[in-house]
Parts: structure tokens; sequence; C-alpha cells
């Protein structure tokens, strides 16, 4: 069973503070794309699911080589916006030909009024009275073409609306052959008791779908559904199976245990199963691999593992004889120093994984190994300023300890089931020292737990698992964190292992011992801003102490666009978080902007600077909050009382008309409020604009409003 450790009571109440602060905003919100994403030379239509979208006109994806243009978008209709376009239908349909059974809705002769019902028809097969979640019911559909020389791996892609940007999503540059299945509908609300009714009707051939080797396939999984994948592959033949899901879409608020849980399974033609995943390591998204038994066909098969669905239950599986990389070794190395890393894994054979430049600074970087044509996975690589050393063997227990000086970061592994490292370092009465894990943060397999004792054996600290809540992406917060400080002169022993025992090449870690290094990092939620016109708005700013530091942190904007401005603000030592003003000058933009915001504070003599890193709320399993990092900080200035242009005007209305509203019965006509028909004139005017009613429709339904009143 997966452990995981939620995060303390005292942030959780801060992170809900925060995300009410955040929803005033009403920033626009997407909660799924589909396609996740598209093979490099292409053009991918996807559609994007939300809230708050009306106004959409483009899309922006990190990272050059990827564009996106807006090809529709379908609001979420209401009961009698329904009514009204069944109404239109029938009116068009008059006349219509018949089918040779007398039966069915046939076609008009009039190939414009044809159209129109086609049109209209398409429009309401995508409306759902009851969705099962209200927050995924607008669609934005897009078309996003991939560049063939844009870098393969994740961008991040937002929409931008007259009212704001919304938060990232996941998609995908991939660079293999991709199939998409049918885009879902929008998933009915489902009744206890009548769970069958809401579930999705699929006729029997789009269960499984004929593909070509090597492929990524795209899909989303409904209530109850398998899909099935059926594919040639010959004897020897070294298949990698990996499942993108978790990793598209990190926390579902209304699920549990928060996201899609896929599993795996792979058969032969005979039926017999041949490999089977439902993750890898402690990653929910499950990866296989496969040395092909014998020349046939072979069935793909992905679910949810207690049959769960819905249309953001997405997901990209590729398969293929792909290079994949399990685990790298050392997991960081020293600024300006070369650096010499192993890798394990599946086809990488004459694979070369690429370092990190030569000029790079300290931070995390991302490397992957290219084979042939292909790249690899990603595989996190921290750069940092220490002193580094490897881990000597044997040092399993006191006795044997490697000596080390402080401060120092250890490149180490437990190399085997039941494995100690221990290390030993000098220190003096009053000394504070610092140790400190990184290994699940590393993609690394280690459950890691600290001790610290001192010469005669005596445990002077230990601890299993430190909550570090900018791992957003983490449940389970496995590395271990602890300060001590030592009671007396002498040598003492910092022991690291694994608490479920477990060893091998891939139980890599990076391990600090030093005196404490007091420094923070910051975190601002939301990862968008939405400025009204010359005013302004909030942002919250949380800072990530670290070793003890407990000094004020000055908060700024850095380097602000023209128009932008933000009056300095001081997070305080006994404060998790502050809210920054952002105001402008401007009336509006109709183009993101990238802010930065940065923190400056200093530990004792030494002067500290940090950008703070977006990120933005996210719900798990209707409870737990989570920091979710994303790649930068977008902000729009809007104008709350802008109009777009009408993209369709009616001609005046005939007398015909007005009197026909006239002429109704007075005892049959119902009477209405002017609020009431000032929403059906919205309803209308909305309808006609999106080009599903025609004019003469719509100016005797206008007639029948004003003749209501």
């Amino acid at each position: 069973m997966r452990k995981v450790i939620w995060l303390p009571i005292l942030v959780l109440t801060g992170l809900m503070a925060m995300a009410s602060s955040v929803a005033g905003q009403q920033t626009p919100y997407i909660g799924f794309v589909y396609p996740a994403g598209g093979q490099r030379g292409t053009t991918v239509q996807i559609r994007l699911g939300g809230q708050r979208l009306t106004g959409v006109k483009d899309a922006v994806v990190t990272g050059p080589g990827v564009s996106a243009k807006l090809n529709k978008f379908y609001r979420r209709l209401s009961n009698q916006e329904i009514q009204l376009l069944r109404e239109q239908v029938r009116e068009l349909r008059k006349g219509a030909v018949r089918r040779g059974n007398g039966r069915g809705k046939g076609k008009v002769q009039d190939p414009k009024k044809q159209e129109l019902i086609e049109r209209i028809e398409k429009r309401m097969k995508e409306w759902v009275n009851r969705p099962a979640c209200t927050a995924l019911a607008e669609i934005a559909i897009f078309d996003v073409t991939i560049d063939p020389d844009a870098e393969p791996g994740p961008r991040e892609i937002r929409l931008v609306t007259a009212r704001g940007v919304s938060n990232p999503m996941v998609f995908y540059v991939g660079q293999v052959p991709e199939v998409a299945r049918k885009p879902m509908s929008t998933c009915v609300f489902q009744v206890l008791g009548k769970e069958s009714l809401a579930q999705r009707k699929r006729p029997p051939e789009e269960e499984e779908e004929t593909i070509a080797v090597p492929c990524t396939m795209n899909g989303q999984i409904a209530s109850g559904e398998v899909n099935r994948y059926r594919f040639e592959a010959k004897k020897g033949q070294r298949l990698v199976v990996t499942v993108s899901a978790r990793e598209l879409i990190p926390y579902i608020a209304d699920a549990v245990p928060g996201w899609f849980q896929p599993i795996l399974s792979l058969h032969d033609a005979d039926g017999k199963e041949v490999a089977f995943s439902d993750d890898f390591r402690f990653k929910p998204d499950p990866t296989l691999y496969c040395e092909v038994p014998k020349d046939g066909e072979y069935v793909l098969s992905i679910t949810d593992a207690i049959y769960r669905g819905r249309e953001d239950f997405v997901y990209r599986i590729t398969v293929g004889e792909v290079p994949f990389v399990t685990s790298i070794f050392p997991l960081g190395g020293r600024v300006g120093e070369p650096a010499s890393i192993e890798m394990e894994g599946w086809n990488l054979t004459k694979a070369e994984l690429a370092p990190p430049p030569k000029d790079a600074q300290a931070g995390v970087y991302q490397l992957s190994a290219k084979a042939g044509k292909f790249v690899s996975n990603r595989m996190p690589f921290v750069l940092g300023t220490l002193p580094e050393c490897l881990d000597q063997e044997s040092n399993n227990d006191q006795a044997h300890a490697q000596k080390v000086k402080l401060p120092i970061v250890v490149n180490g592994r437990t190399d085997k089931p039941d494995d100690w490292d221990v290390f030993q370092v000098d220190g003096k009465a009053g000394d504070t020292i610092v140790a400190e894990v990184s290994a699940r943060r590393l993609d690394s397999p280690l459950d890691s737990i600290l001790k610290v004792t001192d010469s005669a054996g005596k445990l002077l600290a230990v601890n299993d698992d430190c909550t570090d809540v900018g791992s957003g992406l983490n449940t389970h917060h496995a590395d271990s964190y602890l300060m001590v400080k030592l009671p007396a002169d002498g040598a003492y022993y910092v022991h690291l292992g694994d608490t479920a025992r477990n060893g091998g090449k891939e139980y890599a870690y990076r391990l600090r011992i030093s005196p404490p290094r007091p420094d923070f990092e910051l975190r601002v939620v939301p990862s968008s801003a939405a400025l009204r016109s010359r005013a302004g708005t909030a942002v919250t700013v949380y800072a990530i102490r670290k070793d003890g530091f407990s000094d004020d942190i000055k908060i700024n904007l850095k380097d602000a666009p023209k128009g932008l401005k933000s009056f300095p603000v001081t997070l305080k030592n006994d404060k998790k978080n502050v809210r920054l003003w952002v105001k402008t000058t401007l009336a509006q933009t109709w183009k993101p902007m990238a802010l930065a915001i940065e923190g400056r504070a200093k530990a004792g003599e030494q002067k500290l600077a940090h950008q703070a890193v977006p990120a933005d709320d996210r719900m798990q399993a209707f409870l737990w909050r989570h920091l979710v990092p994303a790649a930068d900080l977008k902000a729009v200035v809007y104008n709350p009382s802008y109009q777009p242009p009408p993209t369709r005007v009616a001609p005046p209305m005939t007398d015909e008309q007005k009197a026909e509203a006239e002429a109704k019965d007075p005892k049959t006509t119902r009477k209405f409020t002017k609020r009431q028909v000032a929403g059906r004139l919205r309803q209308l005017k909305g309808l006609f604009e999106e080009w599903l009613i025609t004019e003469d429709f719509y100016n005797r339904k206008v007639a029948e409003c004003e003749a209501a009143l």
C-alpha cells in the first residue's frame, strides 16, 4: 500500500484561506485538455474543458515551436436556450423529405437550412442538463500546430479570455505517430442507485482500436470503461509502455484518492496476460517493460483501478522500442564541475545522457537521453554549491563509518536491502548540524530515515519523513530532515537507511550534512493575475523557511512591465504568507504579460534574494490542498465594461413580425417582468451571434419578448 503523509493542519488552514482569496478573482479555469499532446510536425485539434471561459480568444503555450488558434467555443446552454433551438429545428424541418419508411428526420431541400440544422444538432449533442462536473462544462476547441523541430516533452497551455488568463495544463509534444479516440461528451451527473443511466453509451466497435507500434494513444476513460488497443509485435522486441495520467492532471478535487489511477495489462492473442502494471515505483502512472515472447497480435488494456471515469480522466500511452531511463547516479553535482552521470533503464544501447550546460547555475535541471531519433523521459538533476563526495562502502555501521568534513553533500545509494550508510563527523559542544536527504524529490524510490548518534551509540535525533510544501506534486513526503545541537565535543554519526529496508542501484540519495544554512523559498499563488482597468489585484506570497531562517522578507515586483507596479510588503518572521497588491495604470491588455516577484532578506551578514515560483492551489479528494508549481506568472489587464463587437447584426424588425407578436391572444400570452425579458433577450442574442438561429426566428422572438412586457 502506498504510504501517504498529509500536510500539517496549519499549512492546510493557510492554503484554504488562500483559496478563498483566489476564488474572488473569478479568473478562467480549465480542468482538462484532450488530447493532451500531439506529434511533432502535425496539427491537432484539442478540447479544453472548464468554466468562466466566455470571451476566450487565444491560447498560449510555453516554449517555442507550438502555436494555437481558436476553432470553436461552446458555452454552457440553459434549458430555455435548448428549447429555443429545438423550436428552431422544428421550423426548419417543415417540409423535410422523409426517409423510405416514413420515419426519421430526413433532410430539407434547402442546403443552407440543412447546414444550420446539422450545426444546431451538433451543438445540442454537446449539451447536458446536469453535468457531472460543472467546472468542466464549457468547451473551447483549438487547433494546435507543432513544428517538426519542436523539442519533445511537456509544455504548459493556458487560455486567454477577455477577463484573464487561465491556470496552466500539461500539453505534450510527442515524437511518435499518435491516435486519439473520439472526444467524450460532457458526462452526466450520476444519481445514487441509477448510476448506469449516466454511463457512456459507446458502440462495440469503439471499444478496441488497432494501432501500429510505435504509437502514442490518447483517450478519456468513462465510468466503468476499458479501452483496448490491438497491435502486431515480433519476438524479441523490447517494448516500453508508459502512461501519462496523473502527470497530466496531478489533482482532481472531487475524486478519491485525488487523481485518475490507471492500470495497464498486456495480453497475447490467446488472452493470456503477458504483463501488468498499476504504478511505477511510487508514481501512480504505470510503466511496464516487455520483451515480446513470440510473434503475433497483442492487446493492451487501460482502465481506472476502481472503474471511475469522466472527461477529465485523460491519458496518453506510448508504446514502442523507445528509450526509458529508470534511474541516474549521482542525483546531482557541484556548480562548475564536470558531471559524470550513470544511467539505468531500458532500450539505452548507444543512448547518451545530456548533462546540464557548462555555465549552469545552482538549481534543478531535467535531463534526458537520446537514442537515435528518440528522446527518453526526463530525470531531475541538482546542481549545488557545497563540496561533494561519494558514498564509500562498506560503511554499514558505526564501526566502519565513512569520515566526512563539513559542510558536505554525499551522493550515495542503499545498494542492497536493509543497507545502512553511516557517516562520521566531528563536532564541538553547542554546535548545530543539519542532515537533509534529497531522494524522493529527485525521483528516487528511497523512503529515507535519518538518525544521529554519539560515539557511545546513544540516539540524539531521528526523522523519517519531513513535509516540503514547496514540493507540490508529492503526497508522500519521504525525504528526511533533522537539526540537532551537539551536547559535547567529539565524534557523531549520521545513519541513513530505507524505512522499508529496500535497496538497489535505483535507491540513490543526496545527503547534506552541514551547519545550518538559513535560507528561504517563495511561492506566489495563483499563477495568473487579472487586474481591472487602472486598478489592481492581490496575489499571495508564501515563504518556505529553511534551516531555522527567521528574518523578515521584503516582497516586491521585479522588473515590472510598463504600466504595472506594486508597493513593497514585508513578510514578517512569524507569518507564513502575505498579500502583495499589483496595480496598473493601463486600461486593457490583449496579450498576457510575464510578472516576476522577488523576495529579499538577510541571514546574518549574508544578503539573500530569491524569485517566487508561480504556483496554483489545487484540492485533492475534497480536502487536502497543494501548491502545484507552474512555469510562469501571467497577468492581463481587463476592462470590466468592455463588450466585444457583435459577430452578427440582425436586420430591423419588420411590421409583420411586430404585428404577429401583438396579435397573439392576450389570454394565452404570459406576462413577464423586465428582468425576465432582459434575460430572454440575452439568450436570443447569444444564440443569434453563434449563428444557431435565423434572422427571422430571432426577430420574431424579440418581438414576442417586447409584447410580453
